[in-house]
């Protein structure tokens, strides 16, 4: 079962790469990735309700409404960041924090243990966080100015840590389709009052709405894969395997986005990588 635990686990990475992309190259972050989560609430709805149980505990409805949040904050956070961050340089960090707090709040809070090689892969993954961010610690604009992205970043990894956690929690109570399309709702919801606001609609509509109705069914696919995943086996081992996805989202800002400081990001994130592959297999 661990192995294909690790399988899903790969295939969610490379999905949510992808559709990390497209959102970077969108116009309006909030109108584009709100689109992306209708037309998820619309495909999996049928699927949700099928799988639904009307027994959930009340411990159980307090699970959706925490990872409802908890995602619906993130999705914020996240096109705050690609507003003003490069797909190769933040996006490694936004995924490579969790595999250091998942870990830690899986051994802390969910019993679970991590061995001393998972622990040294914990430490390559943090360095290549530290070296990708290419912080200056000036005290001018322009310090501040080239701290705002990856701090974003930062805020979005500590979001990734804690949903999982609590979605972990919540696979005691419900099936992943239906945490899904809770997320799914929530998402739309925290979205909702930006995109209205943005007078900026018509425009992503008319120039991206093919790719968000591609995002709105590789964007929870992804992410349903790595739940299936974590029915199957200990979060603190999956989360951190999950960020293979960072060399795919590096390579692709590189080339695709023709981003700077390629050769950098690239050999950062492979350091992120090497820590993945340490903690999956040896943590």
């Amino acid at each position: 079962m661990f192995s294909l635990a690790v399988i899903l686990v790969l295939g969610s990475g490379c999905l949510h790469s992808i559709w990390n992309l497209y959102t970077k190259r969108s116009i309006n972050k909030n109108v584009f990735l709100w689109f992306c989560q209708l037309v998820a609430i619309i495909v999996f709805l049928p699927w949700a309700i099928v799988e639904w149980d009307s027994s959930i505990t009340i411990t159980g409805c307090w699970a959706l409404l925490a990872s409802m949040f908890l995602h619906g904050l993130y999705i914020k956070l996240l096109a705050a960041t690609y507003s003003v961050g490069d797909l190769s340089q933040v996006y490694p960090i936004m995924r490579g924090t969790s595999p250091l707090l998942v870990p830690l709040l899986g051994v802390t809070l969910l019993n679970e243990k991590l061995t001393t090689f998972g622990w040294i892969g914990v430490t390559c993954i943090v360095i290549g966080i530290v070296l990708l961010s290419n912080i200056k610690f000036k005290s001018n604009e322009s310090s501040s100015s080239s701290l705002k992205a990856p701090l974003l970043a930062l805020a979005v990894g500590i979001c990734i840590a804690s949903y999982i956690v609590i979605d972990k929690v919540a696979l005691n109570y419900v099936s992943p389709v239906v945490l899904n399309e809770a997320i799914n709702i929530g998402n739309l919801l925290a979205l909702s009052w930006a995109t209205f606001k943005s007078k900026g609609i018509r425009k992503e509509l008319n120039v991206n709405w093919k790719i968000m109705l591609l995002g709105g069914i590789i964007a929870p696919a992804g992410y349903l894969l790595f739940l299936f995943a974590l029915s199957l086996a200990p979060v603190a081992q999956l989360a951190p395997m999950r960020e293979i996805g960072t060399v795919f989202g590096t390579v692709m800002g590189i080339i695709i986005l023709q981003e700077k400081q390629g050769t950098r990001r690239l050999l950062t994130s492979i350091l992120v990588t090497l820590g993945v592959i340490i903690v999956g297999v040896w943590g």
